[in-house]
């Protein structure tokens, strides 16, 4: 117990020393998760109340980021749109891992005849135009909050189920690996005590790195008008029926909602890539972290200038 908790604080320090705009990021996602889980006590107002009287205003004490053209507070709106961007986002993308790491890692455990039916398979989806695909999936399958968190779900996780093959083959390799199947060990125990927790990095990766497309997706969708029903206060949705049409009258209509997606899609992608580059020891080189292979970098390279002719 204590030994993971070092680890933990170990990582927690080479986060905070290596990656402080992956840090920074992780505290707005932080904070994003805490407005959705309080969106009900946070808001001012309940997101479908009516003020007819106050349509289109301005900011204002009342309104402190205006109101829509029903009357409707904006920041009240903008802020369960935080709760249902947070939940397509985490729920869509608890989906991916799982259906990567059934895909990805029985055809990478398996192999063989497999491994070739079901890549072909793959690169089949992938062929097609990812946005393409999901507007004809919702045409069939309607809108709808579970709709949308199945699909985004599923078809992310095809996609992402080949870096976890790549993480399974590899660890075939290992010599560890070999040893156990030599010895007899039963697959089930092979598969829990030496494929899952080594394949643990890409995982995080992949979950922290797809929820930002996830949510980005979601509110193309919605955008679209093959998302979200209008009720929802979606981000991609109050970009679409509110700011789209009145965006001349209340330019503030877009301009929130679009930059509360980039926020919360540049928070997610830079705080997935400080991760991937601290859990990925190819990402780090071999000279070790804390900067250390970028202090023998430099003086490489001063060595380098002072004597051109040293090799």
């Amino acid at each position: 117990m204590n030994n993971a908790r070092g680890r933990f604080a170990d990582f927690f320090i080479r986060l905070l020393k290596e990656k402080p705009l992956g840090i920074a990021c992780g505290i707005i996602i932080v904070l994003l998760i805490l407005v959705a889980i309080f969106a009900d006590v946070l808001a001012p107002y309940r997101y479908t109340e009516m003020h007819l009287e106050d349509r289109l205003q301005g900011a204002s004490a009342r309104y402190l980021l205006g109101t829509d053209q029903l009357g409707r507070d904006l920041l009240s709106r903008l802020i369960v749109g935080a709760r249902i961007s947070m939940l397509v986002g985490l729920s869509a993308t608890t989906l991916n891992l799982v259906v990567a790491v059934l895909i990805g890692g029985i055809s990478g455990f398996l192999g063989g005849k497999v491994d070739l039916v079901v890549q072909r398979f793959i690169d089949g989806w992938m062929a097609f135009p990812g946005l393409l695909l999901l507007l004809t999936i919702m045409s069939i399958v309607g809108r709808g909050l579970p709709q949308i968190i199945v699909v985004l779900g599923v078809t992310g996780g095809i996609g992402a189920s080949r870096v976890v093959r790549g993480a399974v083959i590899g660890i075939k390799e290992n010599d560890y690996f070999l040893a156990a199947r030599a010895v007899g060990t039963p697959t089930r125990q092979i598969l829990i005590r030496h494929v899952l927790p080594n394949i643990m990095a890409p995982i995080i990766i992949i979950f922290s790195i797809n929820i930002g497309g996830v949510i980005i997706s979601e509110a193309s969708l919605s955008f679209l008008g093959y998302g979200l029903p209008p009720e929802f206060p979606s981000w991609g949705g109050m970009l679409s029926w509110d700011g789209r049409r009145y965006m001349e009258m209340a330019p503030w209509l877009a301009l929130w909602p679009g930059l509360c997606l980039t926020i919360t899609v540049y928070s997610f992608n830079m705080f997935g890539d400080a991760l991937r580059d601290l859990l990925d020891p190819r990402m780090r080189g071999g000279e070790g972290s804390y900067g250390t292979a970028k202090v023998k970098r430099k003086r490489g390279f001063l060595s380098r200038l002072l004597n051109p002719f040293h090799e």
